[in-house]
């Protein structure tokens, strides 16, 4: 639920990660550059290749592959969910002991959302990693924290942690939400994050444990199909979408000690603002996975029509996906 230390910025309503994404716009000529009106075409300039279009090129493709997608609606959907999880997201944070002067990484910091709090509470004396591979997302987290004046405060670092380590060593925490659950190996990613930490550091995580509780009271067969198509396009790109089941073997395996564990499960009524974190997920992602081809047209209207109708009904109950607060020290 929202709280008084909310963020500056207002996101509208729209679960699951900063995401694996779709391009925002399509690519266009210059207007009105058609037929004989054209410019003629330079064959050398034609054939030379420009080092800055690979760049270009690879960027795009990045922001791609996200399973969510970075496109506008996504990155509101992400502000509202994190506006829906800060008070949960700061009582973890607080159990872990960041605080003023904290080296702290961000590890999937999509837009930022949670960089930008944590500047706020580790101050100038601290510094905070966010490490994300999505160019667009760095880019607004960029512009953001110097609106605010945290520049000097975040480093937004462009890394893939599947292909390389986190660009940092001797943190006193790191935080990962809904990331372990996309990346296609996520003991590769907790052995990162122990090589970025300090003896004594803490990784905090908030990761599903129990995707499938998401669902409507009473029960609805298009909500339950909706989860289910889920399931499919996360696991079909690499992703778990319970992933907290087997993290604590991988933090102890990695050399953490794990030091609390604690299960988070939420529930909404229509007309109560956290209600939209559920429905405006399925709102969002019913395109998406008809994007990827998970899904059909027919499909996603079904699903809208199900979230329409549920909203009328004072009867029902949005019950959220599970997540587990896991604390461990290295």
């Amino acid at each position: 639920m929202p709280t008084d230390d909310r963020s500056e910025t207002t996101p509208t309503p729209g679960m699951g990660a900063p995401g694996h994404g779709t391009r925002d716009t399509a690519a266009c000529g210059p207007e009105g550059a058609t037929g004989a009106d054209a410019p003629a075409e330079d064959p050398a300039e034609d054939s030379a290749e420009d080092p800055a279009d690979d760049i270009e090129a690879a960027a795009d493709a990045a922001d791609r592959d996200y399973v969510l997608g970075t496109h506008d609606a996504e990155v509101e959907r992400l502000g509202f969910q994190h506006a829906m999880w800060r008070h949960e997201v700061h009582h973890a944070w607080a159990s872990a002991g960041i605080g003023e002067g904290s080296r702290v990484a961000d590890i999937g910091a999509g837009p930022g959302f949670a960089s930008l709090d944590l500047a706020a509470i580790v101050g100038p004396r601290g510094r905070v990693l966010a490490v994300e591979r999505s160019p667009r997302f760095l880019r607004l987290l960029a512009d953001e924290a110097t609106r605010r004046g945290h520049a000097h405060i975040i480093e937004a670092i462009e890394a893939d942690l599947m292909l390389e380590p986190i660009p940092g060593t001797g943190l006193d925490a790191a935080w990962c939400r809904w990331v372990a659950c996309f990346v296609t190996d996520p003991a590769l990613l907790v052995r990162r994050m122990a090589d970025c930490l300090r003896p004594g550091g803490t990784a905090v995580f908030h990761e599903y444990v129990e995707y499938g509780a998401y669902r409507l009271l009473p029960p609805n067969p298009a909500i339950d199909d909706f989860v289910d198509a889920v399931y499919e396009s996360w696991r079909g790109q690499g992703g778990e979408p319970d992933i907290a089941r087997v993290l604590p073997r991988m933090l102890v395996d990695a050399g953490f000690t794990i030091r609390s564990v604690r299960p988070i499960a939420r529930a909404a009524r229509p007309g109560e603002t956290l209600w939209d974190w559920p429905a405006g997920f399925a709102r969002t992602n019913t395109r998406r996975l008809v994007e990827l081809g998970v899904r059909d047209e027919r499909w996603a209207r079904a699903v809208i029509d199900a979230i329409d109708s549920a909203e009328r009904d004072h009867a029902t109950v949005f019950i959220t996906p599970t997540v587990l607060e896991i604390i461990a020290v290295k």
